[in-house]
């Protein structure tokens, strides 16, 4: 077992709830419990000694490990091949059981031979909150009850399998299975310290929790309407966003993990649990395009409850992050007992840019405010009174320095992309005013509107580069205006947009993968480089296909294809050799990721029409 596996090694497992993280040794290195941003029970992804882990490895030391998705499921395989056999450890987390509790989370970890015959071993030391708290063991003849401060973990194994006691307190064991021969472990968490044991383990519940959960995504996936060119890749990046959203109130997280780096060594290390008003309303257009409606409009909910609330520990109508449930309390700490991925700290817990003032999600919320397949519920009296005084709001507010979207620590400034998204929201704002015959101060919204329009073109462009640049006090370039022209703030087609996307090629693209800015030319207020950003890297090829610069795009999409994980999973940045470094993985590029492969089909097939 190595002490960290690359971020990159891993497939994801999860029931809408909470995600787990499994290596292709068969470690299950990441879980919390009982929701995604919960304090961990299996965190040896940040620190291999205390961090605690499950792990089903084989015990031969030529194994030669692979690891795979059954097709169009979240149901994931890791083969081991030995000279003896061949087995395979098949993970999941059940859905599709209607009876199942809210707050019990099950994870499967099936093992089977399929040839020749396999030696199977079980390491489980759980280590709850985060390896801060102690927890007491009771062992079974096939149970092990680990207590904790708030949560209760039950490991049932079958009667092929034995436990002993191990160090942390945990339990360990193993059996040897021969051609045909299946064995579960069954890891049940309750969030009650005094619960019951789950009913006894027995086969035809194993078989039954898996194939309620193989039909479930098969059934799901059966929405979407997507049938381009890149079906598979497509097909996976949906069901990791669908992994990556709590089903309870419709949130997406932006990664499963914290704390993993964007540098190895380095302090750019945070925690990504949570969801992120920017990242998710530009969902929403994919999700819709993708024919997920319900998902769409189950986070439009989430986000109008956030505009109606107006519960924010900055004072302003929204905050840039929030908790699944939409508590605004992320307070910062750090992790001090915990070395790191790699020695990668401090270790963070929180997120203290939740508290930064970031305008550009004023534009993101109204953008996905306006796409809803409901617009009766907008259109309300109610729905629209919080709408139009957001607006009124921003139309007070908006012409002053942020934090901006990369939520920098080096102080304030003008940032053009934050001046773009506020135009946005006045033009979507305006629009919908007429559309739904609505009460509005269309004229005050519009005079925003064009001096938002006049600052960008005036400030915001240098003539110098011959592109708009970051912020207005420079002439650094930034990736994230590739979403101008998605935005309908020019055409794709502008000369200044292509001389724009001239200058993001020569300045930040590297063999087709683009960072988002240079920290260098613009310093940050952190320490270190960074690898390129794929949800850039993505917005490029959706920005080349719309300019008619369609070989480039395909290219590029193709190429950064190529950086996926074994499993077609992205984390947030691919590093200076290939790597995947950064949370993992992460929603915002997956949702790139499609809205991409629909940019690139639809102008291919205008082409080829």
């Amino acid at each position: 077992m190595r002490r960290y596996p690359p971020i990159g090694d891993h497939g994801l497992i999860g029931d809408l709830r909470t995600a787990a993280l499994v290596s292709s040794e068969g470690v299950l290195d990441w879980f919390c419990a009982p929701r995604f941003d919960s304090p961990s029970l299996f965190a040896s992804l940040l620190d291999h000694e205390r961090g605690g882990r499950f792990a089903i490895t084989v015990e031969d030391p030529g194994t030669i490990t692979r690891q795979l998705y059954l097709a169009d499921t979240a149901v994931l395989v890791t083969r081991f091949m030995t000279e003896d056999g061949v087995g395979e450890v098949i993970d999941f987390m059940p859905l599709g059981e209607a009876e199942a509790p809210a707050d019990r989370h099950r994870i499967f970890r099936i093992m089977r031979v399929t040839r020749g015959s396999i030696r199977f071993r079980i390491d489980c030391r759980p280590a709850f909150d985060y390896g801060r708290a102690p927890h007491a063991l009771a062992l079974g003849p096939d149970t092990a009850r680990f207590t904790g401060p708030e949560l209760t973990a039950f490991l049932q194994v079958g009667r092929a399998l034995r436990l002993s006691e191990a160090d942390g307190p945990g339990v360990e064991g193993g059996a040897e299975l021969a051609q045909g021969d299946m064995a579960a472990a069954v890891l049940t968490v309750c969030h009650d310290p005094a619960a019951a044991a789950p009913e006894p383990l027995a086969a035809p519940d194993v078989r039954r929790a898996f194939l309620s959960t193989y039909d479930y995504w098969h059934r799901w996936l059966r929405r979407s309407r997507y049938r381009g060119r890149w079906q598979q890749v497509v097909n996976r990046s949906a069901i990791t966003l669908k992994l990556m959203t709590y089903a309870p109130t419709g949130a997406p997280v932006a990664a499963v993990t914290m704390g993993l780096p964007e540098r190895i060594g380095g302090e750019r290390n945070w925690d990504y649990r949570y969801t992120w008003v920017r990242d998710a309303s530009l969902s929403v257009k994919a999700l819709l395009d993708l024919g997920m409606v319900d998902e769409a409009e189950a986070f439009r909910r989430w986000l109008g409850a956030r505009v109606r609330g107006s519960r924010t520990v900055t004072g302003e109508p929204l905050q840039i992050m929030y908790r699944v449930d939409g508590d605004p309390h992320l307070d910062e700490e750090l992790l001090g007992h915990l070395e790191g991925y790699r020695g990668s700290a401090p270790v963070r817990l929180g997120n203290g840019a939740a508290s930064q003032l970031q305008l550009d999600i004023y534009g993101e919320a109204v953008f996905a405010l306006s796409h809803t397949s409901d617009l009766g519920q907008l259109a309300g009296y109610d729905g629209w009174k919080n709408f139009s005084d957001l607006l009124d709001w921003l139309a007070r507010s908006w012409d002053r320095p942020d934090e901006g979207i990369w939520e920098t620590r080096g102080g304030r400034r003008d940032f053009t992309y934050s001046r773009l998204m506020c135009w946005a929201a006045f033009d979507r704002g305006i629009r919908l005013a007429a559309e739904l015959a609505r009460p509005a101060d269309v004229a005050g919204w519009t005079a925003a509107r064009d001096a938002v329009f006049h600052q960008i073109m005036e400030r915001g462009y240098s003539d110098r580069r011959k592109a708009f640049v970051q912020h207005f006090d420079g002439d650094v370039l930034d990736a994230s205006l590739l979403l101008m022209p998605t935005v309908g703030f020019l055409s794709p087609k502008d000369r200044r947009w292509l001389s724009t996307l001239d200058a993001i090629e020569a300045d930040l693209v590297s063999d087709s993968l683009v960072h988002r800015y240079d920290p260098q030319a613009s310093p940050d207020g952190l320490r270190g480089d960074e690898g390129t950003f794929s949800l850039c890297t993505f917005l490029y090829v959706s920005a080349l296909a719309r300019a008619g610069r369609l070989d480039m795009a395909r290219y590029a999409f193709d190429k950064m294809l190529t950086y996926a994980n074994h499993v077609g999973l992205f984390a947030e940045e691919i590093g200076p050799t290939g790597e995947q470094l950064g949370n993992f993985p992460q929603a915002f590029t997956h949702l790139a990721l499609i809205s991409a492969a629909m940019a690139l089909d639809e102008e291919l097939d205008r082409a080829e029409s």
